[in-house]
């Protein structure tokens, strides 16, 4: 077995990255391990050393020590201060109003909401009537309801997706904001909401006042518009993004029984309605919209269940904080993630996929669940052997990267996983990976290193195990993406700093996107 070692000092001067390069029967091999800061060999000081002979397990690191550790670290923060000062940011301002008070997401919402606004203003000036209202409702939640439908949420990234590379990068740009369809989603479910508090506030007064035919407007219809303006009201406080965060369970039970719950009555108040009307219930049905689109809804909530099942999963752990799942059960596509639960009906959680072809040909595609939770801590402390899945799998939002030709990938721990999604795609985008997390061979172990230099031979993994705590990765960004020529910048990380970097790179006019709360 031929060896070289060379170490490699990163100019932070804080870690010394030992890069192991040997070759048995024609295999060529990298591993890649540090402390705090591990940059790409051409970026960093490389000094030639004799390597002590290497067991062959691929998975074991080789970690060293040095001398050096405290040498060109000035001269290296001085260069990455200077990417900030190059690239002056856009007033504060303007980046607030510009990328947070009026991002994708709030426009979405806000053209959906004004779009039913002026219709309502429009309804009520002409004498509104109470089939017009409940139709009105009945078609925003038709709308919302869809918008989370895994077939139109396929439909939409795919579509996206075809744009090609050649096309301009502001069409390019303005196809891939696809993933904040959240916009229409929420947007539809408060303008619903509205319609449907016209509709009992002219129900009540209809009633009270005797402004309709005898017998045509009982009392139960009374009671079923309240029952549902209640549930609708509480779905709406629930999803509250201060709520959603703080109790996701709570979220989850509320917006799935309460919107089943919806969905019953409404049928049962536009029955119990029909049931009095002339010449009869079933031409008075067939005559309507908010029939026809109860039936869509329907379909659209039941789709999901009706696939419901019970898979066989392979439990790799990997660490006392992340584990790897395999499944074998179907297939996924770059991009494409699922939705899994220890119990069919609560606690669902959605992952992306990645292959399983590079390293463990014997199942199809697997995940990777990090410690964020309660049910994330139980599966790495108690691995299942088969577990809960729905629908089919699903497109998310780093699908739409596709369309870039050059791109940075960052992110920080687990994030890793949906990262690797990219794997499935043999026509990436050409990209180097950023990545910044504590002991990554400790806790991910060298066959996802070994993943991560399939999509870059050189990735940048900044170790935060000595330094104690994350340190700003924007400067290290900008500088990737200066000397890459990059299109865009792709960010998954946890909220805080997705929404962190997104904005600061874009007031600085750096293409960068991430998935948002609601994507």
């Amino acid at each position: 077995m031929d060896c070289e070692e060379k170490k490699i000092i990163a100019p932070s001067a804080t870690a010394v990255l030992t890069h192991n390069r040997f070759q048995s029967a024609g295999t060529s091999t990298s591993t890649l391990t540090g402390s705090t800061a591990v940059l790409s060999p051409d970026n960093a000081h490389i000094v030639p050393e004799q390597a002590p002979p290497l067991d062959d397990k691929k998975s074991e690191a080789i970690v060293k020590t040095t001398e050096h550790q405290n040498t060109s670290s000035d001269s290296f923060h001085t260069d990455l201060e200077k990417q900030e000062e190059e690239i002056q940011p856009r007033p504060g301002w303007y980046s607030f109003l510009r990328y947070t008070a009026l991002n994708t997401y709030r426009r979405l919402f806000s053209l959906v909401f004004i779009g039913n606004a002026i219709a309502f203003i429009i309804i009520m000036i002409r004498d509104a009537q109470l089939l017009a209202l409940v139709n009105a409702a009945a078609i925003n939640l038709c709308i919302c309801g869809l918008a989370r439908s895994p077939f139109v949420i396929n439909t939409l990234f795919v579509t996206a997706g075809k744009i090609p590379r050649s096309t301009p990068i502001r069409l390019r740009t303005l196809a891939a904001k696809v993933f904040h369809f959240g916009g229409v989603h929420s947007g539809c479910g408060v303008a619903s909401a509205i319609w449907y508090a016209a509709f009992v506030g002219k129900v009540t007064y209809d009633y009270t006042h005797r402004n309709i035919p005898q017998g045509s407007l009982n009392i139960a219809v009374v009671v079923l518009a309240y029952l549902i303006m209640v549930l609708l009201c509480a779905i709406i406080v629930a999803a509250y993004p201060a709520i959603r965060f703080k109790y996701h369970d709570y979220f989850e039970a509320v917006h799935r029984f309460s919107g089943w719950a919806v969905i019953l009555m409404f049928w049962a108040l536009l029955l119990t309605f029909a049931s009095e009307q002339k010449p009869s219930m079933g031409h008075f049905l067939i005559h309507q919209p908010a029939f026809w689109i109860i039936i869509i809804i329907t379909a659209a909530v039941i789709q999901p269940w009706a696939m419901l099942r019970k898979v066989k999963v392979d439990p790799q752990v990997l660490s006392t904080h992340a584990t790897r799942l395999h499944f074998d059960f179907t297939s996924t596509k770059f991009g494409q993630g699922i939705s899994i639960s220890r119990h069919p009906l609560k606690d669902w959680h959605s992952f992306a996929s990645f292959p399983d072809k590079f390293d463990h040909p014997q199942t199809k595609f697997s995940l990777v669940v990090s410690k964020a939770g309660d049910f994330t801590g139980d599966i790495i402390a108690n691995p299942p052997t088969h577990i809960w899945k729905r629908s089919v799998p699903a497109y998310g939002f780093g699908y739409v990267m596709k369309i870039y030709s050059r791109m940075i990938l960052v992110t920080t721990g687990s994030g890793i996983g949906p990262c690797l999604s990219f794997l499935g795609d043999d026509n990436r985008p050409a990209m180097r990976v950023l990545w910044q997390t504590r002991s990554p061979l400790k806790t991910y172990g060298q066959g996802i290193l070994d993943l991560v230099q399939h999509m870059d031979k050189n990735p940048v993994i900044l170790d935060t195990t000595q330094q104690g705590n994350r340190k700003d990765m924007l400067p290290h960004v900008i500088k990737l993406y200066k000397e890459f020529n990059a299109e865009a910048v792709c960010i998954i990380s946890n909220p805080k700093t997705t929404t962190h970097l997104v904005y600061e790179l874009n007031r600085r006019s750096i293409l960068a996107m991430g998935p948002i709360f609601d994507s």
